[in-house]
């Protein structure tokens, strides 16, 4: 079977870290994009974070950059997403997604995680 298996989320105080990892089961990612996507409370979904490695292009939201970093690791097939500096406002739900192009796009992703709660909150 095909999927995404996302783990690392919780709830964590203004100021924490978080990791969220993202592994690929039934499947390689190859050098498709990965990315990390999420979804606040009555909000689209948007995307924070991808990396292709064809090119070593690394893209991250204004609302993420210099908080957060993505990473991959090609012998565990995972993708991961190191947080820092948390906010309240990055409460949401965050999925993680591979594709072939490199965009925020959500409909350009083929295959995407269950998506995992991370709320940040004192």
């Amino acid at each position: 079977q095909v999927q995404l298996v996302e783990s690392g989320g919780g709830l964590v105080r203004p100021g924490g870290s978080l990791r969220l990892s993202c592994a690929a089961s039934g499947f390689t990612f190859g050098n498709h994009v990965k990315a990390w996507f999420r979804q606040a409370p009555g909000k689209e979904r948007e995307g924070i974070s991808f990396i292709n490695t064809r090119d070593d292009d690394i893209y991250y939201a204004d609302s993420v950059k210099g908080r957060f970093t993505i990473s991959t690791n090609n012998a565990k097939d995972t993708v991961y997403l190191q947080m820092t500096n948390l906010k309240p406002e990055d409460t949401a739900i965050y999925y993680c997604a591979t594709g072939p192009v490199a965009t925020t796009i959500d409909t350009y992703y083929r295959t995407w995680g269950q998506g995992i709660q991370v709320t940040v909150s004192s």
